[in-house]
């Protein structure tokens, strides 16, 4: 599935990580600050405009290669991972895939650049998997203008220096049958009456931005509406759908990367004698690891196949990242077992893997949401 070019890509993004981002994340994650140096430095890679036609700014190229940068990222570290997969799959693409063209041409070309990051809103404080019946956040039309009042939680990329606008998920009215009318709206950094909350302290993706945000009458121009009005939901879930790929395969990263660390320590840690890489019992352990990591890939290439061939990938999007952030969270767990007191320690980047590795059971659907997913799929009962 990789031509000449994904090779290249996935070779200087391997390189990328390991010379630029694995020297220095330690210390942004100790302090929980983003990395904007790196960030920035990715920008001028060109890794923000992966999969943009280069008529906005972009590098032309697929979702595939996007998918192919967040795993060799996340081999090193999820933080700088998810900036990336959250810029791009949830900032970038819903104004790519549902924008005017003068909404492409405002937006894309900084977002490709790196110069500016968008985020999604989508999920709430009380709302969680159910989005359309959690939903508070409201937008009503006054005077050509949307006036929108409520929050969001949980958003990523929303606060940072470089964050410029935030596409967000709101009822505008309600359908003949009282279900509510969703549509999507462009707020941008800055609007009065949006205000963004401090940084959640988090478990893991310490280096990542994370914020709750408000909108209190906050106002921004009727043509700021995204797409069609009353399709704001439908939007979101093929977002959500494309994102799950993104997600699977930043999993398959961690994953990973826990078992380079794990055979790098194994060949150099010594007890009782020898190497304890020589012991059966670390053998199988990373021979799991890697069974894991395998048929985990290959779930997420699967998925990205079909998306760029134009087929439906539901089901195949909810398996990989079904499967992918189980592998993520198990290999997290063994690797840290295998490095013992060193893997407890946050200097050691299994630790931080396992710390990292929990939100991707979590994040852009549940586990138990994606197999919602594939039982619908496969044609059982909602």
């Amino acid at each position: 599935m990789l031509n000449d070019e994904h090779v290249e890509l996935r070779k200087s993004v391997e390189e990328f990580a390991r010379e630029v981002v694995a020297p220095v994340i330690g210390d942004y994650y100790e302090r929980c600050e983003f990395p904007y140096d790196i960030v920035r430095r990715m920008g001028a890679m060109g890794l923000f405009g992966l999969p943009v036609p280069e008529e906005y700014g972009g590098m032309g190229g697929d979702y595939f290669a996007l998918c192919l940068a967040l795993e060799e990222l996340a081999r090193v570290d999820s933080s700088v991972a998810i900036t990336l997969e959250a810029a791009v799959s949830l900032g970038e693409m819903p104004i790519l895939r549902f924008g005017t063209d003068a909404q492409k041409r405002r937006w894309l070309p900084k977002m490709a650049a790196g110069e500016i990051l968008g985020a999604f809103g989508l999920t709430e404080p009380g709302g969680g998997s159910d989005v359309p019946g959690g939903m508070r956040t409201a937008a009503v039309l006054d005077g050509g203008e949307w006036v929108i009042n409520g929050s969001k939680a949980f958003i990523t990329n929303s606060g940072t220096d470089i964050t410029g606008v935030v596409a967000v998920a709101a009822i505008t009215g309600r359908r003949e049958d009282g279900r509510p009318e969703i549509s999507t709206i462009l707020v941008p950094s800055g609007t009065p009456g949006f205000t963004v909350s401090k940084k959640y302290s988090k478990v893991g993706w310490s280096a990542s931005d994370t914020r709750e945000l408000s909108f209190a009458d906050c106002r921004v121009p009727e043509e700021n509406l995204l797409g069609e009005r009353g399709r704001g939901y439908a939007q979101f879930l093929q977002t959500l759908d494309e994102g799950r790929v993104a997600i699977a395969a930043l999993s398959v990263g961690l994953a990973q990367g826990c078992v380079d660390e794990s055979l790098r320590y194994v060949r150099e840690r010594r007890a009782f004698g020898q190497e304890i890489g020589r012991y059966q019992a670390m053998q199988f352990k990373i021979a799991d690891m890697e069974a894991r990591v395998h048929t985990a890939r290959l779930a997420y290439y699967h998925a990205a196949e079909r998306m760029l061939a134009g087929l439906p990938f539901k089901k195949e999007a909810a398996i990989a990242k079904l499967v992918s952030s189980n592998a993520a969270m198990d290999n997290a767990r063994d690797a840290t077992q295998i490095f013992g007191g060193y893997g407890f320690m946050n200097e050691f980047p299994v630790g931080r893997f396992y710390r990292d590795a929990k939100i991707l059971e979590i994040g852009e659907g549940t586990s138990e949401v994606q197999r919602m997913l594939i039982a619908r799929e496969l044609g059982l009962p909602a």
